[in-house]
């Protein structure tokens, strides 16, 4: 079976194909088909039910592009995704608004559906809980929220904590003041806000107070007003904690929380604070709790393959290929 789609500019074309052709090869390789250019339109060559799943991605990709979205493989194997799960017409929802612009000019915003009622939430919401596993965005988002609202001025002070919970190695050996021992727990909120700022204008706003980023027991007896606040790696509080965490809130602040709920780094027998502020939390006015999936991961595509394998070996029965 063959389905032409016209193409209106050459610069769509291109955009969809990508560097050498790599977008269009992994549509074929996905749903077995052949798609050649010419004459100003697209040839999709295929067993009839992949040929119009094809098309439908192609189709979905065409109107990323003509609302200026750049095609990388991320975009190319979320649309497949879409298609195969019948959600191709959520493809406008993609086209969300820039959150937030980098030191070096580039555009940050939502690059799934689940990201993007992610984000809506922190927009929407005072405290607002997002969950997911790694390579989700859940930080990176957050803290260009953050960043979006400090520049706007709804905010006076962007504060970034999270609990020094060693996943399996200790770091008190470690030479140095007690800000050196903790720095390595903190390097992705500095890796974030540095992408955001720029080191220089990091530094500057550091030393004016604006920015703090501290572990989570420097919370404390803190009353934080107008503040934008993100607890990071929340699975690894106590329920003491969290509680703890929660009541600092000031007025003006907001409040997001992220963390992975299959990475609890606690002894055994320590309840998440995470898992349990889920549940409390639930239906509370004012609270967001969105859940990412590995759908949502826009790492290396290894990482969602990862994620993946994990989710469903935990999901064995033991005593099934799990010892």
């Amino acid at each position: 079976m063959e389905q032409r789609i016209s193409i209106e500019r050459l610069e769509q074309a291109v955009n969809l194909f990508g560097s050498f052709d790599e977008n269009i090869r992994l549509l074929e390789q996905e749903f077995s088909v052949t798609v050649v250019n010419r004459d100003g339109e697209l040839r999709v060559e295929g067993e009839p039910e992949n040929t119009l799943l094809a098309c439908k991605a192609i189709q979905a990709l065409l109107t990323l592009s003509s609302k200026g979205e750049p095609i990388a493989e991320q975009n190319v194997r979320y649309v497949i995704g879409l298609v195969r799960a019948g959600k191709e017409d959520q493809i406008d929802q993609l086209t969300a608004d820039v959150l937030c612009i980098t030191a070096k000019g580039r555009p940050v915003k939502p690059k799934t559906i689940g990201q993007r009622e992610y984000i809506q939430s922190v927009l929407k919401n005072t405290v607002t809980v997002g969950v997911g596993p790694a390579g989700t965005g859940k930080t990176y988002l957050a803290v260009a929220a953050a960043v979006s609202a400090f520049r706007d001025k709804q905010v006076n002070r962007i504060v970034l904590t999270r609990p020094a919970v060693e996943a399996g190695e200790r770091l008190g050996f470690l030479p140095g003041d007690l800000q050196s021992k903790v720095d390595p727990y903190l390097r992705p909120l500095y890796d974030a806000l540095f992408d955001m700022l720029g080191a220089e204008t990091y530094q500057k706003y550091v030393e004016r107070g604006n920015i703090e980023v501290a572990p989570l027991a420097y919370m404390r007896g803190r009353t934080l007003d107008d503040s934008f606040i993100i607890l990071d790696e929340a699975q690894n509080t106590s329920r003491e904690q969290m509680k703890m965490f929660l009541t600092r809130m000031g007025f003006g602040s907001k409040i997001v929380i992220t963390g992975d709920v299959t990475q609890i780094d606690l002894p055994g027998g320590t309840v998440s604070g995470l898992k349990e502020a889920m549940r409390v939390l639930k239906n509370i006015e004012g609270i967001g709790i969105c859940e990412l999936t590995d759908a949502d991961v826009v790492r290396h595509v290894m990482v969602q393959r990862i994620v993946r394998a994990y989710e469903e070996y935990e999901k064995r029965p033991a005593g099934k290929g799990r010892k």
